[in-house]
This record gives structure tokens, sequence and C-alpha cells, in this order.
């Protein structure tokens, strides 16, 4: 029996129009000028996307819209899947996932969310969709995979030494042997020594760095090799814009070109939570550089070690983007 193939249908993505430099943010964060200049000179930070005067859907539900106004999707729509780092985005009375399900009209579909591995909860999210769509969907069902989160707390927004959060949103139409995007493989690791993430004692947060480069390269290769292709035969890797240093050394553990991986909107975004992967595929997509029946990697890593890698296909939907 052949297995269904994964379908990306459709992917949007939302910023706000509000643009923070990075240097605004050091009183609300308490970092003192050593640690601007280590942000924007060494891991590539300029700006942010935060508009603290948004509410959470003002973020999540934009990229979903645009989704839902193709013809015919709303009704198509089995399951609704809300994608988030921080583990308390609204007060505890508040089911978030019903809540953006029933925002969005979407009533008589299933709502929930996903979100311990952090920031690769976007991911596991696509996959875990397809999943439930194999094992008891109908034919023409689809999935709706939101991401999106605020940082609404200095506590949030700040990774010490890593990463300054930005807002973003993201919107995935997930379906099986459908228009779209192939998924080829998904690989993931979680490493649970590390499980404590900003919590880990100063040691441990060391093996963390010294690890990080090296076993995100390997679950890249191991995507790439499920998929039956090697590096030469990626693209790009659509990565997280967690910061450029990262970066370098996974590019050098990889042994590619710096060119093979999307670094521009590390600059311009910084790292969006479980967003960034949907954000810069939409950014180069609008941009008309993915090009048709080429093969891309989705890389990102959840804080507490989580490392996910994605192989997709692109399929361009209309015949000037084929053309292309």
């Amino acid at each position: 029996m052949t297995t269904s193939v994964t379908t990306l249908e459709a992917v949007e993505s939302f910023v706000p129009d509000r643009v923070v430099p990075i240097e605004q943010l050091a009183e609300r964060l308490r970092l003192r000028p050593t640690k601007v200049r280590l942000f924007r000179r060494i891991h590539g930070l300029q700006e942010i996307r935060f508009d603290p005067e948004l509410s959470l859907y003002d973020v999540v539900l934009p990229a979903a819209r645009r989704i839902l106004d193709g013809p015919g999707v709303r009704d198509r729509i089995r399951y609704v899947v809300y994608s988030h780092t921080t583990q308390a985005v609204a007060p505890a009375h508040i089911d978030p996932a019903r809540e953006i399900r029933n925002r969005l009209g979407l009533e008589h579909a299933e709502a929930f969310a996903v979100s311990q591995q952090n920031c690769a909860s976007g991911m596991a999210a696509v996959d875990a969709a397809a999943e439930l769509l194999r094992a008891e969907g109908g034919p023409g069902d689809r999935a709706l995979v939101v991401t999106g989160e605020q940082a609404f707390s200095p506590q949030i927004q700040l990774i010490p030494d890593i990463a300054i959060m930005g807002d973003a949103g993201a919107a995935c139409l997930v379906g099986l042997d459908g228009a779209g995007d192939t998924v080829r493989s998904y690989a993931t690791r979680t490493l649970g020594e590390y499980s404590a993430a900003m919590l880990l004692d100063e040691e441990k947060s060391l093996e963390v760095s010294t690890v990080y480069a090296p076993v995100l390269a390997e679950v890249v290769r191991e995507a790439v090799e499920q998929a039956g292709l090697t590096l030469d035969d990626i693209d790009q890797i659509i990565p997280h814009n967690v910061n450029l240093q990262s970066w370098r050394q996974t590019i050098g553990e990889l042994g590619i070109d710096r060119s093979r991986v999307f670094l521009d909107n590390v600059g311009r975004y910084s790292h969006c939570f479980a967003s960034d992967v949907f954000l810069n595929y939409t950014t180069l997509r609008d941009a008309g550089a993915l090009r048709h029946g080429r093969t891309y990697v989705f890389a990102t890593v959840g804080l507490g070690a989580t490392f996910a890698a994605m192989v997709i296909t692109h399929r361009a939907s209309g015949v000037a983007q084929e053309a292309a």
C-alpha cells in the first residue's frame, strides 16, 4: 500500500508594521552597551517587529485568514493546530487553540495545541496534522497549522547572549497528496538532559553551546538522507532566525557555502518563536526565489534542545511561477 504524501498547499505569514531597532530595547531588556554590540555585530541582529498594542490574535490570525480566503478551503478544515513556544500565551481560563478556531469561523473543526518542542513545534505540528489526516481524515480533509505569539515580557523576549524575540505569525494548509509543496522527510531529535533550557547551570549551558551546531547539522543530514538525497541536491536551507553566529558554526559543520542558507531575515526580524521557517519561506517565495521542482530544507532548534529539519520539494501554484 502506498503511503499518502504530506503536502503544504498554502503557506502565509504576518509581521506587525512597527519596526524597533534593537538599541531601543536596551532599557526594557536591561542590556548593557556591550551586549547590544554583541547582538548587532556578532549575531547580526538589527531590528525586530514588536508592537505591544496588538493582541495575540492580531498577530496570529491574519496569515490564517489569507489561507481561508481560498475557494472551498473552510469546509475542508478537519483540524486547527495552534503551535506555540511560550507555554502560557493566554489566561488560564482560555484555550487559545479553540479561541483561534472560533475566531476563524471554523467551529466544525477539532482544535488543539502543540508546544512542548518550543521553537521546533511548528514543524512538529505539520507532521502531527498529517499523521492525523492519514489515520482518521476523510477524502479532501485538510488541517490548518497556525503559529504565532508575542514577546509580551522581557523574560520571554530575551534569550541571554543568544537571541532577541520578535512578533510574527504564520499559517500552513496541510493536506495529503494535494497540490503544493511535498514534504519528503521530517527528522527530529531532543536532548532531554538540556530540557531546563534557560534554567541550566553554567556547565550544562556550555555543553549546549558545544553540541548545538554539530547536532543540528546531523539532523539536517538525517532529513536529507531520509528523503533519498544528498546535500548537493538541496537548493537552499530555510532556517530559523536565532542569530548569525550559530548558523556560521552550523554551516561549517555541514561543509556548505553560506549562500545556501537564507539568512537575510535574521537582521530584519530576528527570532520569531515557531514562525521563523514559514516567515522565511514566504519571503523567498514572494521574491520569486523558490523554483518549481527544487528541494529545500526547513531547519530549526527549540529551546531545551529539540532539533528539527524537514525536506520539501516546491511546487509552484501558477503557470507564471512554474515558468520562473
